[in-house]
């Protein structure tokens, strides 16, 4: 072929060397200026002779080049040109090999690996077309390496060849690579003549061509083509083999949707799995560089393996550093993005790509994001950030998501992975003045007010007032929220990214929407904790209001810090707090505030026994609020005095401001109040020995707080059931009970509540006989309470853990726990629990041989008792007093009396246990 146009271009070239010499003949022949030498003067003499060389001479020139031309074919037609098997030259053998090299960098991705391998075994097995396996995921996630590595293990089940097409979807400084260019390289790396190969002027009739003819090659093979880098679906629909035996594996940052297609996502890596690359692409021992600085290497860079590939290569690179100089560098790099390079490749870089290929509106939106503070975000978020409809935030984050530029998560929310956060913001700071900032976080911020306001109508107490709304609240799109169960799942989903919005508005000096943000999370994060973020959010307010010099406003951070410290048995600090808003209240003549938090310091007094105190802010506070006329106000002050009344055994001065706060309660239709009420009403009859009364009070107070979704509320209940159960000899149903709370507490972290049920626990195995275990969990409760400052705990637990050392033969620390006991209830004023610690005390003297003395402490017990009308003590004082009476030898009639007055005592509270035992005991002495 080559000789054969050789010759043609010697041969036009002679030619046109002897037509250029005829043509100047005939010239000087017609003007007759100049004579020719030899035969050419004769040709010059016969002019028309030289006329008909020159026509000879061109015509013979035609001919030839005409003969030794190739033909050019025609564009063929989109139908597909006959087998190999007919005419025509054979093309090569399918038989290739052009995966590239697996990659080092790879890890582990078993899991995935085995969901393709599986998915492709059973089309085989079932005779079904392989379906196309798209593998989609963020940029550096590590697609075509999963590709690659899929391959060379899939490869022996692809005997006919396995291909390689990088289509450059996202690739700098190129264009995607055209259907019809990619459909031409593979049909000649197949082996397809150039000259098979469709041409022409119709790039979509070629496209079509090619297509046919690239179906045609794989049809009846067994072929795996991996194409990387897709841009589109439309991209790579012409390359699709036709036959049923191939299998073609897809990678795109997009998300491609097709009918046929199996999507596998690839994720950021696991946390071993990512620390394992780091370790292997170092080039260094594990060992040698720290276990904790390794993971928070590889969770800087967010697990992707080109970020930990990256970070690695530096490492290896600079063989002076160690792992924590290469962290130490990450974390005070103000641009993280900057430090995930090696040489020319970075992270950043492939951000760049996805986000160039978006639409200018679609860029300007993904900007803004990156001035959100959260987490994660729904349409709503999305439309107040960048101020536009519902409608169209929807339509630019499923767009967004589409080009996996977001993650999508459960309930129709998204979220940017880490490194893709850091590149938002930092598009947004280069892009964006402090201003627009400023303005994102504000419409942010006005947002959440308007959402809160509607969540909190669903959540707040009857009566209670409801944070208000902004002005701006009517323009504002917020979700629906029918119901407290709707609002309260809104605001576990919101609770994170509404407190990051706090602290970026503090930290823009945006004074007023922390005051309110925080004003407005208070009730929901009062029940729901937990309580040290809770604590972090009042302590910015208060700081917020003393910037903005609002009096009114640092009062009820600081009430809403007290509550907290409150829940977190942090008492004197709740105290400083309640103290502090009650000074601020009577600065700026607020009533009701000041009402407020005397109502809570009275609370706290009571908590930690100081029963004067307590009363006094309580009947301070009722006055107060009947003065301003709030009704829930005062159901709250009557029922918190009435917890004061009951601790301090004035139980018929509890049952009257408890039953009056309860009907006030019911009158305004508070549930959680109700539930209150109920719960300290059931406490006072548990006391007084009524025990059915209790155990139903009990049960209608966990009730109503299980409908409001209060667990700590929950908890307390059942710790009040559980005791009710244990004093009637249910012992399997107060264990149920007090474990059950137990849970709840140690899960919020509520620490007093905890120390309950620990103590409670403790006498429940005295009462089983388990002495030991019964010390050892009487020694936590009384440590917990300690360090709570609750006396009254403290007490409690003393006299429990006098009774158990007393059964495990420890009488010297028995007595010292009774001794120490008895002091604190003195001076708390509780003589229902005084009455209860003679009665152990007279016990343990009764069983170590001392019933004189034993039945002194029972007649001291006794006579408190039924000052008191407290009757469960009183029964066991009075079966002490007559088991003494049968030792000492006194008449048999005394003693039998005092047993038969307890049996009847016993029986009228439902203790059946213990009055079968005394009628035995009877049966026996009267034997």
């Amino acid at each position: 072929m080559r000789l054969r146009r050789g010759v043609a271009i010697a041969v036009v070239a002679g030619g046109g060397a002897v037509i250029t010499m005829l043509i100047g003949l005939v010239t000087n022949a017609v003007s007759e200026q100049a004579r020719w030498p030899g035969l050419l003067g004769w040709v010059q003499e016969h002019a028309w002779f030289s006329f008909v060389m020159l026509g000879v001479a061109l015509v013979g020139m035609t001919a030839l080049l005409a003969a030794l031309s190739e033909p050019r074919r025609p564009v063929q037609s989109t139908e597909p040109p006959r087998p190999e098997d007919e005419s025509g030259p054979p093309g090569a053998a399918l038989v290739l090999r052009a995966l590239p090299r697996d990659t080092a960098a790879f890890t582990n991705r078993a899991a995935e690996l085995a969901s393709l391998v599986r998915s492709v075994r059973v089309a085989q097995e079932s005779g079904d077309a392989l379906p196309v396996h798209v593998i989609d995921g963020m940029p550096g996630v590590g697609k075509t390496a999963f590709a690659v590595r899929a391959g060379h293990v899939m490869a022996d089940q692809f005997p006919d060849g396995q291909l390689f097409v990088n289509l450059n979807g996202h690739t700098a400084g190129r264009s995607p690579v055209q259907a019809g260019e990619a459909l031409a390289s593979l049909l000649a790396a197949t082996g397809v003549p150039t000259g098979q190969i469709p041409v022409g002027d119709d790039a979509g009739a070629v496209t079509e061509a090619r297509a046919a003819l690239w179906r045609t090659r794989l049809a009846g093979k067994k072929a795996l083509l991996i194409l990387d880098n897709a841009a589109s679906y439309r991209q790579l629909e012409p390359l699709l083999p036709g036959g049923s035996g191939c299998l073609v594996l897809v990678t795109s940052r997009k998300r491609l949707a097709a009918h046929e297609e199996v999507v596998l996502p690839v994720e950021a890596l696991p946390l071993d799995h990512a620390v394992d690359l780091f370790v292997r692409l170092s080039g260094r021992p594990a060992d040698a560089l720290g276990q904790d600085a390794v993971e928070e290497i590889v969770g800087l860079c967010g697990h992707l393996p080109l970020g930990v590939s990256l970070l690695a290569a530096r490492l290896r690179h600079h063989p002076s550093w160690s792992a924590e100089d290469l962290r130490e560098r990450l974390v005070a790099a103000r641009d993280r993005l900057g430090e995930l390079r090696a040489g020319e490749r970075a992270v950043a870089a492939t951000f760049e790509l996805s986000y160039l290929d978006l639409e200018p509106e679609r860029q300007r939106f993904f900007r803004g994001l990156g001035f959100y503070p959260g987490t994660d975000l729904d349409a709503y978020v999305g439309a107040a950030l960048a101020s536009v409809s519902m409608a169209e935030a929807r339509r630019q984050l499923d767009a967004l998501y589409d080009a996996h530029m977001i993650d999508e998560h459960p309930g129709s929310r998204y979220r940017l992975h880490d490194l893709l956060r850091d590149y938002a913001r930092g598009l947004a700071d280069e892009g964006g003045s402090n201003m627009e900032h400023a303005q994102a976080v504000q419409r942010v911020c006005a947002y959440y007010l308007a959402a809160l306001a509607v969540a909190n109508r669903h959540i707040l107490r009857r009566g209670a007032v409801v944070p208000a709304a902004p002005d701006s609240a009517s323009s504002v799109e917020t979700p629906p929220m029918e119901s407290r169960t709707d609002a309260l799942g809104w605001l576990e989903n919101e609770r994170a990214n509404v407190l990051a919005c706090i602290r970026r508005a503090n930290s823009l000096a945006l004074y007023e929407p922390v005051i309110r943000l925080a004003a407005a999370m208070a009730p929901f994060l009062r029940q729901a904790g937990p309580w040290d973020q809770a604590v972090g959010l009042h302590r910015t307010a208060a700081e917020a209001a003393r910037h903005t010099g609002d009096r009114r406003a640092l009062a009820d951070a600081l009430a809403e810090l007290g509550v907290v410290r409150r829940f977190m048995a942090a008492y004197p600090e709740a105290i400083e707090a309640l103290n502090e808003a009650v000074a601020q209240y009577d600065a700026v003549g607020e009533r009701r505030g000041k009402a407020d938090a005397l109502n809570q310091a009275g609370i706290v007094w009571y908590l930690t026994a100081d029963n004067d105190a307590s009363a006094r802010a309580q009947t301070e506070a009722l006055a107060l609020y009947r003065e301003v006329d709030d009704r829930l106000g005062q159901a709250n002050a009557l029922a918190d005095l009435g917890m004061v009344r009951r601790q301090t055994s004035r139980f018929d001065a509890a049952v009257h401001a408890q039953s009056e706060a309860l009907s006030i309660y019911r009158e305004l239709g508070d549930r959680y109040g109700e539930a209150n009420s109920l719960r300290d009403l059931g406490v006072v009859h548990y006391l007084m020995g009524e025990y059915e009364a209790a155990a139903r009070r009990h049960r209608e107070a966990f009730d109503i707080y299980a409908e409001l979704d209060d667990r700590a509320h929950q908890a307390y209940a059942l710790n009040e059931l559980g005791v009710v159960r244990r004093l009637t000899g249910d012992l399997v149903g107060a264990r149920e009970a007090h474990d059950q709370a137990l849970e709840y507490f140690t899960e919020l972290g509520e620490r007093f509540g905890r120390a309950n049920s620990v103590r409670y626990l403790g006498a429940l195995e005295r009462a089983s006989g388990n002495a030991t275990e019964a010390v050892r969990l009487m020694e936590e409760a009384l440590s917990a309470y300690r360090d709570l400052g609750s006396r009254s705990g403290e007490a409690a637990s003393l006299g429990e853990l006098g009774a158990a050392r007393g059964m495990v033969g420890e009488r010297e620390g028995a007595v010292e726990a009774f001794r120490r006991g008895l002091d604190i209830l003195r001076e708390l004023g509780d003589r229902c629990g005084e009455a209860e610690v003679l009665n152990h005390w007279a016990t343990l003297l009764r069983t170590s041989g001392d019933p004189d003395a034993a039945r002194e402490h029972f007649g001291r017990a006794l006579a408190l008792a039924r000052d008191i009308r407290c009757p469960l003590e009183e029964a066991r004082a009075l079966e002490g007093i007559g088991r003494c009476d049968w030792i000492t030898g006194r008449p048999a009639a005394r003693a039998g009396s005092s047993l038969r007055d307890a049996v009847v005592v016993y029986r009228r509270l439902g203790v059946r246990a213990a009055a079968e035992e005394l009628e035995r005991l009877l049966a026996s002495q009267a034997g």
